[in-house]
């Protein structure tokens, strides 16, 4: 047979020299033979390709070391899981397990907290867009609601004069803590005195309590003074309310935002001297706590931890489907997921691992998708040896956003699978075909006698001579 020839490529090595790659050397990666003691080539066979696999072990392991991080420097600490991080049920399960609330942001993620069992009561219903149903349905189930905007305010009223009786609520704040970009979209300003004016309007209402203050600073934030700089906000604020309008804070609920071990694009140090601990991140919100709170009150720290707990229980296992070389030199894969499944490709810079030892020098490489449009681009440029077609690519920390962010668009989305600790892998969702795609369509009876082919049309004419 006769073996494959590609026109051969010069270009200069610069082992150890920074660049937009980063410093990897040219003859040095990283192999990845399996996941959680089960071989690649076996999940591939029996799964198929493209793959999304958890590490169940992995996934109790940082809940347990974030909660441990905060109990044993505040001793009244609830988590909840934030839904939209990966509201995959069996992920879900596994953070109930170990002792999470559940945080959600729509009616469907509460609905979705609901069946698995979850009290209302130990749900926090945050978001923008809460339907009167959905805020009904959620008080009546004794739910924790943190009001967003002024609008709320009134449909919360109304909801409290059709169950006659007065309703507890959160309100969200949004503020500067030092950090930019600043999130002011969510809740009511701090700074500006919004929040008061807000809480004033509640008080004159009389038909709501405020018991609890909601704020979420913003997304993978790597300085924890920043949490610091909320929490001391958050209780002066409280006690404010206290002290003027006689609402009793019971929680204080700072959201989430704390990063995984990430890479964001554009950065150039590497995740584990870039990210700080998750024990910064409580020493500093802890401190804070203790540096403001009255003698005698320690209000619940409620925190909605999501991408630190599963990112990096989450790996995307994809195929070399093809290659090719770009008019630039850049030798270029398509492989058979892209930004269908990996949304968050979009700010990310994966780590990469291959599935075999490949004995050449690297190149720069791209990466692109199967999609049929431009943007379809998984990793813009990273130092990979020639790939042959069928060679697996193991993306990772791949757990957060990807599969409540994934879209059905083109391709069918794929098997996820999750491992447990005695290597057992079970299908928690399994892989799409036509029948998911079209269940909930509707076509007209007009339109199911199909219009003719040309081909056709030129028998029956030529029949009718």
């Amino acid at each position: 047979m006769k073996k494959k020839y590609e026109k051969p490529l010069i270009f200069k090595l610069q082992t150890g020299v920074m660049n937009k790659y980063g410093s990897t050397p040219y003859y040095s990666r990283i192999t990845r033979r399996g996941l959680d003691g089960v071989p690649i080539k076996d999940l591939m066979d029996k799964f198929g390709s493209p793959l999304f696999v958890f590490s169940e072990e992995k996934l109790r392991q940082r809940c347990r070391d974030i909660h441990r991080a905060f109990s044993t420097r505040y001793p009244n600490v609830v988590f909840g899981w934030s839904y939209k991080t990966n509201y995959l049920s069996a992920i879900c399960a596994v953070l109930h397990q170990e002792g999470a609330i559940a945080e959600v942001v729509s009616e469907m993620e509460y609905d979705k907290a609901r069946k698995l069992g979850i009290p209302g009561h130990d749900i926090i219903f945050n978001g923008p867009h809460k339907s009167m149903e959905a805020m009904e349905k959620a008080v009546s189930e004794g739910a924790m609601l943190n009001i967003d905007h002024f609008d709320e305010i009134y449909d919360m009223e109304k909801v409290a004069d059709k169950l006659g009786k007065k309703i507890k609520v959160g309100i969200r704040l949004n503020m500067d803590t030092g950090i930019q970009p600043q999130w002011s979209r969510f809740g009511f300003n701090l700074d500006s005195g919004q929040a008061m004016h807000a809480a004033k309007r509640i008080s004159g209402g009389g038909k709501l309590i405020i018991n609890g203050l909601h704020c979420h600073i913003g997304t993978f934030i790597l300085d924890p003074n920043a949490y610091a700089v909320e929490v001391e906000k958050m209780v002066r604020f409280s006690y404010e309310l206290e002290d003027h309008l006689g609402f009793k804070i019971e929680y204080i609920d700072i959201g989430g935002g704390f990063p995984s071990v990430s890479k964001l694009k554009g950065t150039y140090l590497s995740p584990d001297i870039a990210v700080p601990s998750i024990e910064e991140f409580a020493e500093k919100i802890t401190d804070a706590l203790y540096q403001n709170v009255r003698p005698g009150d320690l209000p619940k720290l409620m925190l909605e931890t999501g991408r630190a707990i599963i990112d990096e229980a989450g790996y995307l296992i994809t195929t070399v489907f093809a290659s090719k070389r770009l008019p630039d030199g850049r030798k270029a894969y398509i492989a058979d997921a892209g930004v269908n499944l990996l949304f968050t490709s979009f700010w990310y810079k994966f780590n990469i691992e291959i599935d075999r030892e490949v004995p050449c020098a690297s190149e720069p490489s791209i990466i692109y998708g199967p999609m049929c449009m431009n943007i379809d681009v998984i990793d813009e440029g990273s130092l990979l040896p020639p790939l042959e077609r069928g060679t697996r690519l193991i993306f990772s920390p791949v757990g957060a956003y990807n599969v409540t962010q994934w879209a059905q668009f083109i391709e069918y989305r794929p098997n996820v699978v999750l491992i447990g600790k005695d290597g057992t892998v079970d299908i928690i969702r399994e892989a799409e075909d036509l029948t998911d795609i079209e269940r909930r369509e509707k076509v007209p009876e007009r339109l199911r006698q199909l219009a003719k082919k040309p081909s056709e049309k030129g028998k029956e004419s030529g029949a009718k001579k």
